[in-house]
């Protein structure tokens, strides 16, 4: 089910309070297609969804901050940080897991997991991602705990905005935007942490001696958080973002999602102490679910696409309903369908299992298992042959015929390999380095650790193999733990023969 959302129209038709910031200016609507921002202070509530919220902000920040410094102990010269993008190794790094840049079809299947698992989530649960997980919401909602600890809850900042300036106030706003800076930096510099060893970078960046890339890097992310979570906010994820115009296509009337249920709280209206409930629904109009909104809309007006599922609205209104004596659930995660029904007279059913979900389950199904087994069949040994051009072949005074090439052999483990270099062709070929005072069926090299070794060899084929000017044939490497092939040609010159 999409949902289109017209704002063409003027501010005028909508219900949601205007703050008292927002008053003190005056009337900031304009005709066309842009409409000013107007400031939006959510409400501090207290419940379920603020709980886990809590949690997972807690949880995600650590996870960023903290794995930088994670040590994973590797052979030799090698990094041991346990997650790294090493750009100017040409290595990525995820503690055991190591992926060479000719390996970046597993980078993609992990892309293509992400999102199905992303579409699946949102065709079962609505825009989880968005209200938890997103980091956009995250770093929002860190900053605007940190307003509430300068400023003081909605009507607190409100009135300070309202407020001419003074010193009370002035002290307030630099402390929040002090902190804000202070955060955006730190966040700035963990992510260059993931491209550099973090203990090396934090010693160096302060002194002036980092790389160039970590200091340009460090200052955009900087900005960008200072901006997107301090300033923009809710406007990067209704008008930047795309995922809320694509989740239009992955909800249908069975999806999950946070719902006014109308149902229940219709007609609504204002409601005495010890009044009587009848003939009337359950919703107060008290609009606590619009002040606690961090994106600022009113869920009764129906799925909108600003809403992301955040869930605070169901705790502000389930704390109005304990207060009036009503049950709670008047907002909920609930679909469409069900909600209808209710409001027909018949039974709610709900479909976690219909044709979408099966699809992207049986995707994700197939992504997992492919990435599985593309894991489990790779080695740490792999060749490539590059065969010499000019001259194509070498003719000995024997009437024997020589040809050149130039072996690609990757060691990617995290040892020094001795393989031993076989040529798989016609019978009698004989191999040897250009060094070498001798040629022989095999030869062995040592293959260092994380590296590639190139190595050029000579093939020579006894007259009587020479049968067709091109032989097809190959070269195989083996260690005592794994094999590698690769496909090549022997060219001869000499004519067709039976």
């Amino acid at each position: 089910m999409t949902v289109v959302i017209d704002r063409s129209g003027p501010t005028a038709a909508r219900t949601s309070p205007v703050s008292a910031a927002a008053k003190a200016r005056g009337p900031a609507y304009v005709t066309g297609l842009y409409k000013p921002r107007q400031p939006i202070y959510p409400k501090l509530v207290h419940g379920r969804w603020r709980a886990i919220k809590w949690a997972l902000l807690i949880a995600t920040l650590t996870i960023y901050y903290v794995t930088p410094w994670i040590r994973w102990e590797r052979p030799g010269t090698l990094p041991d940080q346990a997650v790294l993008v090493d750009f100017a190794g040409r290595r990525f790094y995820f503690f055991w897991i190591q992926l060479w840049p000719q390996e970046v079809y597993f980078l993609t299947g992990l892309l293509v997991l992400a999102a199905l698992v992303l579409f699946l989530s949102n065709a079962l649960f609505g825009r989880l991602w968005c209200g938890y997980s997103c980091p956009q919401t995250v770093w929002t909602d860190l900053f605007i705990h940190v307003e509430r600890l300068f400023e003081g809850d909605r009507n607190a900042r409100m009135r300070l905005d309202a407020a001419p300036w003074s010193l009370n106030k002035a002290w307030r706003k630099i402390g929040k935007h002090a902190v804000w800076l202070g955060i955006a930096f730190g966040t700035g510099g963990a992510w260059i942490f993931y491209f550099h060893d973090a203990p090396t970078l934090i010693r160096t960046f302060w002194i002036g001696q980092g790389p160039l890339t970590g200091y340009i890097f460090c200052a955009l992310l900087t900005f960008t958080t200072y901006v997107f979570a301090g300033f923009m906010r809710e406007q990067v994820c209704t008008y930047m973002c795309p995922w809320p115009r694509i989740q239009g296509a992955m909800l249908d009337e069975h999806s999950l999602q946070v719902t006014y249920r109308y149902d229940r709280g219709e007609p609504r209206g204002a409601h005495k102490k010890g009044a009587d409930w009848a003939g009337r629904g359950d919703c107060v109009d008290c609009t606590q679910c619009v002040t606690a909104c961090p994106m600022g809309i009113d869920i009764r007006d129906g799925p909108q696409l600003e809403c992301i599922n955040c869930g605070l609205c169901i705790d502000a209104c389930d704390e109005i309903m304990v207060r009036v004596g009503r049950p709670t659930g008047l907002i909920a995660f609930d679909t469409d369908a069900a909600v209808e029904a209710r409001d027909q007279g018949r039974p709610a059913v709900y479909k976690l299992v219909r044709p979408r979900t099966v699809f992207y389950g049986v995707a994700l199904a197939a992504v997992s298992g492919a990435m599985a087994w593309g894991f489990s069949v790779r080695t740490t040994l792999d060749l490539h042959v590059l065969r010499d051009r000019n001259p194509v072949f070498v003719r000995l005074h024997d009437g024997a015929v020589r040809n050149g090439y130039t072996l690609k052999i990757v060691n990617r483990g995290f040892e020094d390999e001795t393989v031993t270099v076989g040529f798989d062709g016609p019978a009698g070929a004989m191999i040897k380095t250009p060094a070498a005072a001798s040629s022989g069926a095999s030869l062995s090299v040592v293959a260092p650790a994380n590296e590639v070794r190139a190595l050029r060899v000579f093939v020579t084929l006894p007259p009587q193999a020479l049968r067709a000017p091109n032989l097809p044939a190959s070269f195989v490497v083996r260690t005592p733990t794994a094999e590698a092939r690769a496909q090549t040609t022997f060219l001869s010159g000499a004519a067709n023969t039976p």
